[in-house]
Protein backbone atom coordinates (compact mmCIF):
# COMPACT_ATOMS: atom_id res chain seq x y z
CA UNK A 1 0.00 0.00 0.00
CA UNK A 2 2.65 2.58 1.27
CA UNK A 3 4.52 1.84 -2.11
CA UNK A 4 1.89 2.27 -4.58
CA UNK A 5 0.97 5.77 -2.40
CA UNK A 6 4.08 6.68 -2.12
CA UNK A 7 4.12 7.60 -5.72
CA UNK A 8 0.51 9.17 -5.44
CA UNK A 9 1.01 13.20 -5.85
CA UNK A 10 -2.09 13.35 -3.48
CA UNK A 11 -3.35 11.87 -0.25
CA UNK A 12 -6.60 9.34 -1.60
CA UNK A 13 -10.18 10.39 -0.66
CA UNK A 14 -10.65 8.14 1.16
CA UNK A 15 -8.38 8.75 3.93
CA UNK A 16 -8.53 12.29 3.08
CA UNK A 17 -12.30 12.55 4.08
CA UNK A 18 -12.25 10.70 7.38
CA UNK A 19 -9.58 13.09 8.61
CA UNK A 20 -11.59 16.39 7.33
CA UNK A 21 -14.75 14.56 9.53
CA UNK A 22 -12.94 13.95 12.33
CA UNK A 23 -11.58 17.86 12.39
CA UNK A 24 -7.82 16.39 12.74
CA UNK A 25 -4.55 17.47 10.36
CA UNK A 26 -2.10 15.29 10.39
CA UNK A 27 1.17 16.18 9.13
CA UNK A 28 1.80 14.89 5.47
CA UNK A 29 5.59 14.15 3.81
CA UNK A 30 6.29 16.87 1.02
CA UNK A 31 5.00 15.73 -2.77
CA UNK A 32 5.73 16.75 -6.18
CA UNK A 33 4.04 16.24 -9.67
CA UNK A 34 7.44 15.90 -11.58
CA UNK A 35 10.54 14.06 -10.43
CA UNK A 36 7.89 12.02 -8.47
CA UNK A 37 9.72 8.65 -9.87
CA UNK A 38 13.07 9.54 -8.12
CA UNK A 39 14.27 6.63 -5.60
CA UNK A 40 15.41 9.27 -3.15
CA UNK A 41 12.51 11.17 -2.99
CA UNK A 42 9.99 7.89 -3.38
CA UNK A 43 12.29 6.37 -0.13
CA UNK A 44 11.33 9.41 1.71
CA UNK A 45 7.78 9.88 0.98
CA UNK A 46 6.77 6.27 1.61
CA UNK A 47 8.79 6.97 5.40
CA UNK A 48 6.71 9.38 5.59
CA UNK A 49 3.76 8.22 4.39
CA UNK A 50 4.07 5.41 6.81
CA UNK A 51 4.73 7.62 10.00
CA UNK A 52 1.26 9.40 8.46
CA UNK A 53 -0.59 5.56 8.20
CA UNK A 54 0.92 4.82 11.67
CA UNK A 55 -0.73 7.61 13.44
CA UNK A 56 -4.10 6.70 11.85
CA UNK A 57 -3.99 3.16 12.86
CA UNK A 58 -2.70 4.01 16.16
CA UNK A 59 -5.90 6.27 16.90
CA UNK A 60 -8.69 4.10 18.45
CA UNK A 61 -11.78 5.95 16.99
CA UNK A 62 -9.88 6.74 13.77
CA UNK A 63 -8.69 3.33 13.05
CA UNK A 64 -12.34 2.13 13.39
CA UNK A 65 -13.47 3.98 10.83
CA UNK A 66 -15.18 2.79 7.67
CA UNK A 67 -13.16 4.98 5.29
CA UNK A 68 -9.95 4.07 6.83
CA UNK A 69 -10.80 0.40 7.22
CA UNK A 70 -12.08 0.56 3.15
CA UNK A 71 -8.31 2.20 2.17
CA UNK A 72 -6.74 -0.24 3.73
CA UNK A 73 -8.68 -3.96 3.11
CA UNK A 74 -10.78 -2.75 0.22
CA UNK A 75 -11.50 -6.49 0.01
CA UNK A 76 -13.42 -7.39 2.92
CA UNK A 77 -14.91 -3.67 3.00
CA UNK A 78 -16.57 -3.33 -0.54
CA UNK A 79 -20.25 -3.48 0.36
CA UNK A 80 -22.41 -0.71 0.80
CA UNK A 81 -23.59 -1.97 4.34
CA UNK A 82 -26.21 1.60 3.94
CA UNK A 83 -27.62 0.26 1.18
CA UNK A 84 -27.89 -3.05 2.69
CA UNK A 85 -29.44 -2.13 5.46
CA UNK A 86 -32.18 0.13 3.67
CA UNK A 87 -33.50 -3.04 2.34
CA UNK A 88 -33.56 -4.84 5.21
CA UNK A 89 -35.47 -2.21 6.87
CA UNK A 90 -37.55 -2.50 3.39
CA UNK A 91 -38.81 -5.72 4.32
CA UNK A 92 -39.11 -5.21 7.93
CA UNK A 93 -41.71 -2.02 7.03
CA UNK A 94 -43.99 -4.49 4.27
CA UNK A 95 -44.70 -6.86 7.57
CA UNK A 96 -45.18 -3.48 9.77
CA UNK A 97 -46.72 -0.91 7.70
CA UNK A 98 -47.60 1.44 10.57
CA UNK A 99 -43.66 2.31 10.76
CA UNK A 100 -41.99 5.23 8.24
CA UNK A 101 -38.85 6.67 8.01
CA UNK A 102 -38.17 10.13 9.04
CA UNK A 103 -34.19 9.89 8.03
CA UNK A 104 -31.40 7.78 7.73
CA UNK A 105 -28.65 8.49 10.64
CA UNK A 106 -25.56 8.43 8.74
CA UNK A 107 -22.80 7.51 10.87
CA UNK A 108 -23.81 8.03 14.20
CA UNK A 109 -21.99 5.09 15.81
CA UNK A 110 -18.42 3.41 15.45
CA UNK A 111 -19.77 -0.05 14.29
CA UNK A 112 -19.21 -0.39 10.38
CA UNK A 113 -22.13 -3.15 9.98
CA UNK A 114 -25.06 -1.27 12.09
CA UNK A 115 -26.65 1.12 10.87
CA UNK A 116 -29.11 3.28 12.24
CA UNK A 117 -32.32 4.78 11.15
CA UNK A 118 -35.29 7.43 12.98
CA UNK A 119 -38.66 6.33 12.40
CA UNK A 120 -42.19 7.21 13.87
CA UNK A 121 -46.12 5.82 13.75
CA UNK A 122 -48.04 6.77 10.81
CA UNK A 123 -50.32 9.25 11.55
CA UNK A 124 -48.98 10.35 14.97
CA UNK A 125 -46.74 13.81 15.56
CA UNK A 126 -43.65 13.18 17.60
CA UNK A 127 -42.61 10.57 19.66
CA UNK A 128 -39.78 9.56 17.06
CA UNK A 129 -37.94 6.41 17.79
CA UNK A 130 -34.78 4.88 16.44
CA UNK A 131 -34.30 1.65 14.53
CA UNK A 132 -31.08 -0.28 14.76
CA UNK A 133 -29.91 -3.00 12.20
CA UNK A 134 -27.40 -5.09 13.06
CA UNK A 135 -26.06 -6.37 9.28
CA UNK A 136 -23.86 -9.18 10.65
CA UNK A 137 -23.00 -11.48 13.39
CA UNK A 138 -19.79 -11.55 15.03
CA UNK A 139 -17.19 -13.87 15.81
CA UNK A 140 -18.35 -14.59 19.29
CA UNK A 141 -21.92 -15.53 17.97
CA UNK A 142 -22.05 -18.88 19.74
CA UNK A 143 -26.06 -19.20 20.05
CA UNK A 144 -28.08 -21.44 17.68
CA UNK A 145 -30.33 -19.68 15.77
CA UNK A 146 -33.40 -20.58 17.37
CA UNK A 147 -32.36 -19.75 20.68
CA UNK A 148 -30.28 -16.24 19.07
CA UNK A 149 -33.94 -15.28 17.80
CA UNK A 150 -35.75 -16.08 21.17
CA UNK A 151 -33.09 -14.28 22.95
CA UNK A 152 -33.72 -10.96 20.69
CA UNK A 153 -37.47 -11.28 21.08
CA UNK A 154 -37.06 -11.17 24.73
CA UNK A 155 -35.09 -8.00 25.07
CA UNK A 156 -38.43 -5.96 25.37
CA UNK A 157 -39.64 -7.85 28.44
CA UNK A 158 -36.42 -6.83 30.22
CA UNK A 159 -37.74 -4.06 32.21
CA UNK A 160 -34.74 -2.46 34.75
CA UNK A 161 -34.23 1.45 35.76
CA UNK A 162 -30.69 1.78 34.43
CA UNK A 163 -31.53 -0.54 31.19
CA UNK A 164 -32.69 1.27 28.13
CA UNK A 165 -35.79 -0.07 27.11
CA UNK A 166 -36.46 -1.67 23.85
CA UNK A 167 -40.07 -1.16 22.27
CA UNK A 168 -39.67 -4.11 19.68
CA UNK A 169 -37.21 -6.73 18.37
CA UNK A 170 -36.92 -8.94 15.83
CA UNK A 171 -34.40 -11.13 14.12
CA UNK A 172 -33.41 -13.69 11.33
CA UNK A 173 -30.30 -15.85 11.34
CA UNK A 174 -28.32 -13.22 10.33
CA UNK A 175 -29.24 -9.81 11.66
CA UNK A 176 -31.10 -8.15 14.14
CA UNK A 177 -33.69 -4.93 14.03
CA UNK A 178 -34.25 -3.44 17.16
CA UNK A 179 -36.49 0.13 17.80
CA UNK A 180 -36.13 2.42 20.95
CA UNK A 181 -37.39 5.62 22.10
CA UNK A 182 -35.10 8.53 20.53
CA UNK A 183 -33.68 10.50 23.13
CA UNK A 184 -32.61 14.37 22.02
CA UNK A 185 -30.18 14.95 24.93
CA UNK A 186 -28.16 11.79 23.69
CA UNK A 187 -25.51 9.31 25.54
CA UNK A 188 -23.03 10.31 28.83
CA UNK A 189 -20.90 10.26 26.18
CA UNK A 190 -22.55 13.40 24.32
CA UNK A 191 -22.83 14.76 27.77
CA UNK A 192 -19.01 14.80 28.23
CA UNK A 193 -17.78 15.88 24.85
CA UNK A 194 -20.78 17.98 24.42
CA UNK A 195 -22.06 17.06 21.31
CA UNK A 196 -25.08 16.88 19.35
CA UNK A 197 -26.55 13.19 18.85
CA UNK A 198 -27.11 13.48 15.48
CA UNK A 199 -23.79 14.10 14.29
CA UNK A 200 -21.29 11.63 13.22
CA UNK A 201 -19.35 9.48 15.53
CA UNK A 202 -15.84 10.92 13.90
CA UNK A 203 -16.98 14.54 14.45
CA UNK A 204 -18.36 14.19 17.68
CA UNK A 205 -15.55 12.23 19.69
CA UNK A 206 -12.58 12.40 17.46
CA UNK A 207 -11.06 15.95 18.45
CA UNK A 208 -12.84 17.44 21.24
CA UNK A 209 -12.90 21.31 21.14
CA UNK A 210 -13.11 21.51 24.86
CA UNK A 211 -12.11 18.64 27.42
CA UNK A 212 -13.82 18.68 31.01
CA UNK A 213 -15.00 15.84 33.33
CA UNK A 214 -18.13 15.74 35.05
CA UNK A 215 -18.60 17.14 38.12
CA UNK A 216 -17.84 14.97 41.65
CA UNK A 217 -21.29 13.88 42.18
CA UNK A 218 -22.50 13.22 38.81
CA UNK A 219 -19.56 10.62 38.34
CA UNK A 220 -20.73 9.03 41.63
CA UNK A 221 -24.06 8.79 40.67
CA UNK A 222 -23.94 7.37 37.00
CA UNK A 223 -20.68 5.04 38.18
CA UNK A 224 -23.18 3.60 40.86
CA UNK A 225 -26.09 3.05 38.51
CA UNK A 226 -23.76 1.95 36.07
CA UNK A 227 -22.47 -0.70 38.60
CA UNK A 228 -25.90 -1.52 40.04
CA UNK A 229 -27.27 -2.61 36.22
CA UNK A 230 -24.02 -4.63 35.82
CA UNK A 231 -24.54 -6.81 38.82
CA UNK A 232 -28.03 -7.32 38.03
CA UNK A 233 -26.83 -8.64 34.18
CA UNK A 234 -24.41 -10.61 35.86
CA UNK A 235 -26.66 -12.54 38.64
CA UNK A 236 -29.03 -13.14 35.99
CA UNK A 237 -25.84 -14.86 33.58
CA UNK A 238 -26.51 -12.52 30.61
CA UNK A 239 -22.55 -11.67 29.13
CA UNK A 240 -22.93 -8.47 28.43
CA UNK A 241 -18.95 -6.78 27.71
CA UNK A 242 -19.69 -3.96 25.60
CA UNK A 243 -20.03 -0.90 28.26
CA UNK A 244 -18.98 2.56 27.02
CA UNK A 245 -20.11 6.05 27.50
CA UNK A 246 -21.96 5.85 24.00
CA UNK A 247 -23.79 2.54 25.24
CA UNK A 248 -25.22 4.59 28.40
CA UNK A 249 -28.03 6.57 27.39
CA UNK A 250 -28.65 10.23 29.63
CA UNK A 251 -32.19 9.91 30.33
CA UNK A 252 -32.54 13.26 32.75
CA UNK A 253 -30.33 12.34 36.05
CA UNK A 254 -30.64 8.28 35.01
CA UNK A 255 -28.09 6.22 32.99
CA UNK A 256 -29.63 3.16 30.97
CA UNK A 257 -27.74 0.77 29.22
CA UNK A 258 -27.98 0.63 25.68
CA UNK A 259 -27.18 -2.49 23.23
CA UNK A 260 -27.93 -5.49 24.95
CA UNK A 261 -28.26 -7.53 21.52
CA UNK A 262 -24.19 -6.82 21.05
CA UNK A 263 -22.98 -10.11 22.88
CA UNK A 264 -26.22 -12.05 21.17
CA UNK A 265 -24.87 -11.28 17.61
CA UNK A 266 -21.30 -11.68 18.76
CA UNK A 267 -19.46 -8.83 18.22
CA UNK A 268 -16.57 -7.47 19.09
CA UNK A 269 -16.31 -4.84 22.03
CA UNK A 270 -14.80 -0.94 21.98
CA UNK A 271 -12.15 -1.57 24.06
CA UNK A 272 -11.16 -5.52 22.77
CA UNK A 273 -7.49 -3.79 21.57
CA UNK A 274 -7.10 -3.06 25.52
CA UNK A 275 -7.99 -5.90 27.37
CA UNK A 276 -6.96 -8.90 24.87
CA UNK A 277 -3.50 -7.40 25.86
CA UNK A 278 -4.06 -8.60 29.71
CA UNK A 279 -4.04 -12.39 30.22
CA UNK A 280 -5.97 -11.89 33.52
CA UNK A 281 -8.60 -10.18 31.97
CA UNK A 282 -10.25 -13.34 30.94
CA UNK A 283 -13.50 -13.50 31.85
CA UNK A 284 -16.74 -11.03 30.78
CA UNK A 285 -17.38 -10.02 34.16
CA UNK A 286 -13.89 -8.84 34.46
CA UNK A 287 -14.39 -6.88 31.04
CA UNK A 288 -17.07 -5.29 32.25
CA UNK A 289 -15.03 -3.97 35.45
CA UNK A 290 -12.18 -3.05 33.09
CA UNK A 291 -13.93 -0.95 30.65
CA UNK A 292 -16.20 0.71 33.91
CA UNK A 293 -12.41 1.82 34.77
CA UNK A 294 -12.07 3.35 30.90
CA UNK A 295 -15.46 5.10 31.25
CA UNK A 296 -15.01 6.10 34.58
CA UNK A 297 -11.33 8.18 33.55
CA UNK A 298 -13.64 9.56 30.65
CA UNK A 299 -16.16 11.02 33.33
CA UNK A 300 -13.29 12.10 35.22
CA UNK A 301 -10.98 13.32 32.81
CA UNK A 302 -13.31 14.06 29.84
CA UNK A 303 -11.15 12.35 27.05
CA UNK A 304 -10.22 8.78 26.93
CA UNK A 305 -6.82 7.32 28.54
CA UNK A 306 -3.81 8.03 26.41
CA UNK A 307 -2.93 4.27 27.15
CA UNK A 308 -3.57 1.54 29.39
CA UNK A 309 -2.26 0.52 31.71
CA UNK A 310 -2.02 3.90 33.07
CA UNK A 311 1.05 4.43 35.12
CA UNK A 312 -0.31 7.41 37.22
CA UNK A 313 -3.32 9.53 37.34
CA UNK A 314 -3.32 13.08 36.60
CA UNK A 315 -5.83 15.39 39.77
CA UNK A 316 -8.69 14.01 40.07
CA UNK A 317 -12.07 15.54 42.30
CA UNK A 318 -11.38 13.08 45.13
CA UNK A 319 -9.02 10.39 46.19
CA UNK A 320 -11.90 7.91 45.52
CA UNK A 321 -12.26 8.16 42.18
CA UNK A 322 -8.63 7.56 42.03
CA UNK A 323 -8.13 4.50 44.27
CA UNK A 324 -11.17 3.13 41.87
CA UNK A 325 -9.00 3.75 38.80
CA UNK A 326 -6.33 2.45 39.96
CA UNK A 327 -8.08 -0.46 40.51
CA UNK A 328 -8.79 -0.89 37.09
CA UNK A 329 -6.49 0.73 35.10
CA UNK A 330 -3.31 0.11 36.85
CA UNK A 331 -0.28 -1.97 36.06
CA UNK A 332 -1.02 -4.14 39.04
CA UNK A 333 -4.67 -4.58 37.97
CA UNK A 334 -4.63 -5.20 34.53
CA UNK A 335 -1.36 -7.75 35.81
CA UNK A 336 -3.00 -9.34 38.37
CA UNK A 337 -6.89 -9.18 37.65
CA UNK A 338 -9.79 -7.10 38.53
CA UNK A 339 -12.02 -6.60 41.10
CA UNK A 340 -16.08 -7.66 40.92
CA UNK A 341 -18.35 -5.24 41.09
CA UNK A 342 -19.52 -6.10 44.44
CA UNK A 343 -16.17 -5.51 45.32
CA UNK A 344 -16.24 -1.65 43.65
CA UNK A 345 -20.11 -1.21 44.90
CA UNK A 346 -18.11 -1.14 48.53
CA UNK A 347 -15.63 1.04 47.80
CA UNK A 348 -15.86 5.01 49.29
CA UNK A 349 -16.70 6.32 46.13
CA UNK A 350 -19.84 4.53 45.34
CA UNK A 351 -21.04 3.23 49.26
CA UNK A 352 -23.06 6.04 49.91
CA UNK A 353 -24.28 6.73 47.09
CA UNK A 354 -28.64 7.05 47.83
CA UNK A 355 -30.75 5.79 44.94
CA UNK A 356 -34.20 6.39 44.75
CA UNK A 357 -36.01 4.17 42.25
CA UNK A 358 -39.25 2.68 42.08
CA UNK A 359 -39.04 0.48 39.15
CA UNK A 360 -38.44 -3.27 39.78
CA UNK A 361 -36.32 -4.87 37.97
CA UNK A 362 -38.01 -7.92 35.55
CA UNK A 363 -36.36 -9.92 33.14
CA UNK A 364 -37.40 -13.49 33.16
CA UNK A 365 -35.29 -16.46 30.77
CA UNK A 366 -35.83 -19.66 30.13
CA UNK A 367 -34.04 -22.17 31.70
CA UNK A 368 -33.07 -23.66 28.37
CA UNK A 369 -31.99 -20.16 27.34
CA UNK A 370 -29.81 -19.84 30.57
CA UNK A 371 -28.35 -22.98 30.03
CA UNK A 372 -27.66 -22.01 25.93
CA UNK A 373 -26.34 -18.24 27.88
CA UNK A 374 -23.90 -20.01 29.85
CA UNK A 375 -22.47 -22.37 26.99
CA UNK A 376 -22.36 -19.13 24.38
CA UNK A 377 -20.75 -17.47 27.28
CA UNK A 378 -18.03 -19.94 27.93
CA UNK A 379 -17.14 -20.20 24.36
CA UNK A 380 -16.62 -16.40 24.26
CA UNK A 381 -14.31 -16.59 26.88
CA UNK A 382 -12.45 -19.49 25.34
CA UNK A 383 -11.92 -17.54 22.14
CA UNK A 384 -10.48 -14.96 24.15
CA UNK A 385 -7.95 -16.69 26.41
CA UNK A 386 -7.06 -18.19 23.16
CA UNK A 387 -6.25 -15.04 21.14
CA UNK A 388 -4.56 -13.35 24.72
CA UNK A 389 -2.10 -16.64 24.36
CA UNK A 390 -1.88 -15.64 20.30
CA UNK A 391 -1.32 -12.36 21.44
CA UNK A 392 1.32 -12.58 24.46
CA UNK A 393 3.69 -15.34 22.20
CA UNK A 394 3.82 -12.99 19.25
CA UNK A 395 4.68 -9.99 21.70
CA UNK A 396 7.73 -12.58 22.99
CA UNK A 397 8.83 -13.53 19.75
CA UNK A 398 8.74 -9.52 18.60
CA UNK A 399 10.68 -8.62 21.76
CA UNK A 400 13.58 -11.77 21.00
CA UNK A 401 14.18 -10.20 17.32
CA UNK A 402 14.15 -6.88 18.93
CA UNK A 403 16.65 -7.81 21.32
CA UNK A 404 18.52 -9.58 18.69
CA UNK A 405 18.65 -6.50 16.02
CA UNK A 406 19.17 -3.48 18.88
CA UNK A 407 22.53 -1.46 18.57
CA UNK A 408 23.55 -3.14 21.45
CA UNK A 409 23.36 -6.70 20.67
CA UNK A 410 25.04 -6.20 17.48
CA UNK A 411 28.10 -4.70 18.93
CA UNK A 412 28.13 -7.65 21.36
CA UNK A 413 27.99 -10.17 18.05
CA UNK A 414 30.76 -8.49 16.28
CA UNK A 415 33.25 -8.70 19.43
CA UNK A 416 32.26 -12.27 19.78
CA UNK A 417 32.66 -12.57 16.15
CA UNK A 418 36.24 -10.54 16.37
CA UNK A 419 37.30 -12.91 19.35
CA UNK A 420 36.03 -15.83 17.30
CA UNK A 421 38.09 -15.00 14.19
CA UNK A 422 41.24 -14.34 16.75
CA UNK A 423 40.91 -17.35 18.28
CA UNK A 424 40.47 -19.32 15.07
CA UNK A 425 43.29 -17.17 13.19
CA UNK A 426 45.85 -18.18 16.45
CA UNK A 427 45.12 -21.90 16.39
CA UNK A 428 45.93 -21.98 12.67
CA UNK A 429 49.16 -20.24 13.27
CA UNK A 430 50.15 -22.84 15.69
CA UNK A 431 48.81 -25.87 13.34
CA UNK A 432 50.94 -24.30 11.01
CA UNK A 433 53.75 -24.19 13.09
CA UNK A 434 53.44 -27.72 14.50
CA UNK A 435 53.26 -29.11 11.45
CA UNK A 436 56.21 -26.93 9.90
CA UNK A 437 58.62 -28.18 12.61
CA UNK A 438 57.03 -31.70 12.46
CA UNK A 439 58.26 -31.43 8.72
CA UNK A 440 61.82 -29.85 9.73
CA UNK A 441 61.99 -32.79 12.62
CA UNK A 442 61.84 -35.60 9.53
CA UNK A 443 63.75 -33.56 7.31
CA UNK A 444 66.54 -33.68 9.92
CA UNK A 445 66.47 -36.86 10.93
CA UNK A 446 67.34 -38.42 7.30
CA UNK A 447 70.50 -36.49 6.54
CA UNK A 448 74.15 -37.25 8.31
CA UNK A 449 74.62 -35.52 11.46
CA UNK A 450 78.09 -34.20 12.19
CA UNK A 451 80.63 -36.38 14.46
CA UNK A 452 81.00 -35.06 17.83
CA UNK A 453 84.00 -35.43 20.02
CA UNK A 454 84.03 -38.25 23.13
CA UNK A 455 85.24 -35.63 25.23
CA UNK A 456 82.55 -33.44 24.63
CA UNK A 457 79.88 -33.35 27.31
CA UNK A 458 76.07 -34.11 26.17
CA UNK A 459 74.10 -30.65 26.41
CA UNK A 460 70.82 -30.89 29.18
CA UNK A 461 67.77 -31.15 27.86
CA UNK A 462 65.57 -28.14 28.26
CA UNK A 463 61.76 -28.12 29.04
CA UNK A 464 59.65 -26.90 27.06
Amino acid sequence: IIWAWCRMPVVPAEAGESLEIAGLSLPLPPKKLIGNMDREFIAERQKGLQNYLNVITTNHILSNCELVKKFLDPNNYSANYTEIALQQVSMFFRSEPKWEVVEPLKDIGWRIRKKYFLMKIKNQSGGHKVLSWGADLGPDKYLSDKDFQCLIKLLPSCLHPYIYRVTFATANESSALLIRMFNEKGTLKDLIYKAKPKDPFLKKYCNPKKIQGLELQQIKTYGRQILEVLKFLHDKGFPYGHLHASNVMLDGDTCRLLDLENSLLGLPAFYRSYFSQFRKINTLESVDVHCFGHLLYEMTYGRPPDSVPVDSFPPAPSMAVVAVLESTLSCEACKNGMPTVSRLLQMPLFSDVLLTTFEKPQFKIPTKLKEALRIAKECIEKRLIEEQKQIHQHRRLTRAQSHHGSEEERKKRKILARKKSKRSALENSEEHSAKYNNSNNSAGSGASSPLTSPSSPTPPSTSG
